[in-house]
């Protein structure tokens, strides 16, 4: 059944139902520039479950599965929210790969390398920051709640999207924040924030993690924030093998997604089943 034309007040309702489901501001924003681009591709058209099907081929030509889903994702938000329900379409099924990419791993030696730059050039906030996403596994999102207060108590209480999570503090970073919270005259609230006084930005720290690793030698599509916390993840997972326990952790309700943070990469796998030696000569 043809519906009709998208509005631009109807896409300003749909923008206020997602702030009103608390979405996070990327999330938001995400999900308004892919309704964007299917408001192009349909050209003022009616909607209508056809040209929904078209748009659907249209992407499989240009994207790749993974990016195809999730910005379907926005569009059928959009058409549930609308009561549009015969117009969604159904998502990709694929199978999730069984390796991560080598070019995205980031190595406990690469990690090494960025601190030590981080630490040549000065750029101590970067330093201290690394060092706490990779030490707690913590997203970028839940800096704001590593306080003063939460260093002196060994643990932060992260309250997000209706969550709550209590993180252990290392107590060596616990040792190196309160260093780095008395030298910068920091005495309550969150210790990484801009000149402004706000949170540390993701997309800041991006840049900042891109320019080092320039300055490290280490490939620049590993650095991204979110990496170090994978790394984490790996590590945690070689030396104690509890998955349940990971899973608590990185604050994951599913146990499949802290699989998809502990696969490993094709070489790592390769030596692996090497070292089996299960081939007779």
């Amino acid at each position: 059944m043809t519906k009709g034309v998208i509005t631009e007040e109807m896409v300003r309702d749909y923008r206020q139902s997602l702030i009103d489901e608390e979405k996070s501001e990327a999330t938001v924003q995400k999900y308004l520039h892919d309704l964007k681009i299917f408001l192009n591709f349909a050209g003022g058209k009616p909607v209508n479950k056809e040209l929904m099907i078209r748009y659907k081929d249209f992407l499989l030509k240009k994207y790749l599965v993974t990016s195809i889903n999730s910005m379907l994702a926005g569009v059928n938000g959009f058409l549930k929210f609308s009561g549009w329900y015969d117009c969604v379409v159904k998502t990709i099924k694929s199978q999730k790969g069984l390796f991560r990419k080598e070019e995205r791993e980031l190595s406990r030696e690469e990690y090494d390398q960025l601190l030590a730059a981080a630490k040549a050039a000065g750029k101590t906030r970067l330093w201290h920051i690394l060092q706490t996403i990779c030490s707690t596994g913590i997203r970028v999102s839940e800096l704001q709640f590593i306080t003063v207060e939460a260093v002196r108590t060994g643990y932060a209480d992260i309250n997000l999207k209706g969550k709550n999570q209590r993180i252990i503090l290392p107590q060596k970073l616990i040792a190196l924040l309160n260093d780095y919270a008395r030298k910068n005259g920091i005495l309550k609230g969150s210790i990484f924030i801009t000149r402004g006084g706000k949170p540390v930005d993701r997309s800041n720290l991006y840049h900042e993690i891109q320019k080092l690793c320039e300055m490290a030698g280490v490939a620049r599509s590993k650095g991204f924030p979110h990496n170090f916390r994978h790394l984490f993840a790996c590590i945690y997972y070689e030396q104690e093998k509890n998955l349940a326990n990971l899973a608590d952790i990185l604050g994951h309700s599913n146990l499949n997604t802290t699989r998809i943070y502990v696969r490993c990469g094709w070489k790592k796998q390769v030596r692996i089943l090497d070292e089996m030696d299960l081939v007779a000569a």
